[in-house]
């Protein structure tokens, strides 16, 4: 891997820090996806801090387990999870091991590697849509469950999955407001990060409560 700057692997102190400044500081950066079709390269765009013990809307919030165990880990590792049965999403560790807090990896532009990430999304009807919202950037990566725990600091090549230095906005470029979907508590916190006007970030959408199946055969008044 290039020595250069922008191609300089992002070392574990970067995500060893607490997520509200790991979260922010991720945009802009380069996360590179060596699948089997191929490497795909992906400027981050927009992201959701979820800070654990301390946050309603982390899966961390409750505690350890099974599920959620990668995220009590070494920072700089990638928690995968599936969703609604239909989708998986992506996040890096951060903070010290043992206090769960990660980055939700939201929106990106596709640098290279958009025929593998078309392929995946053909819904997609411009490129920039290929990577905007979670489910989306999971998909056009190909990322399943057999990533969960992947080292994204390891110094090995061909890594899976890596984050590179990047070309990190101004902070005036930044903007942030409340996280995507989130209910209760954690509704207000403004933790979700993305570079303003940028045509790859996802709409924001307000957590609407589900509402209750009714009974078989009982009708509404």
């Amino acid at each position: 891997m290039s020595d250069t700057p922008a191609r300089t692997r992002l070392p574990r102190a970067f995500f060893d820090r607490p997520v509200l400044e790991v979260a922010p500081d991720l945009l802009g950066r380069t996360l590179v996806r060596n699948a089997p079709d191929g490497r795909i390269e992906l400027r981050l765009t927009e992201v959701e801090a979820y800070a654990g013990a301390i946050d309603p809307g982390s899966h961390a919030f409750r505690g350890r387990t099974a599920r959620n165990a990668v995220m009590f880990g070494p920072p700089g590792h990638a928690y995968v999870y599936f969703t609604y049965g239909m989708w998986h999403c992506l996040n890096l560790v951060c903070g010290p091991e043992g206090e769960a807090s990660g980055v939700l990896l939201r929106a990106g532009e596709i640098l290279t590697g958009a025929e593998q990430a078309r392929a995946r999304r053909r819904s997609a009807r411009h490129d920039r849509e290929l990577a905007k919202g979670p489910a989306r950037l999971a998909t056009a990566l190909d990322i399943a469950l057999s990533l969960n725990g992947t080292d994204t600091c390891a110094t090995v090549p061909d890594a899976p999955l890596t984050l590179l230095t990047g070309t990190p906005p101004t902070p005036d470029t930044i903007s942030s407001g409340p996280r995507t979907g989130v209910g209760g508590d954690g509704a207000p916190h403004p933790w979700r990060f993305w570079i303003t006007d940028d045509p790859t970030v996802s709409p924001y959408r307000p957590h609407t409560p589900r509402k209750r199946r009714l009974d078989s055969g009982r009708t509404s008044n």
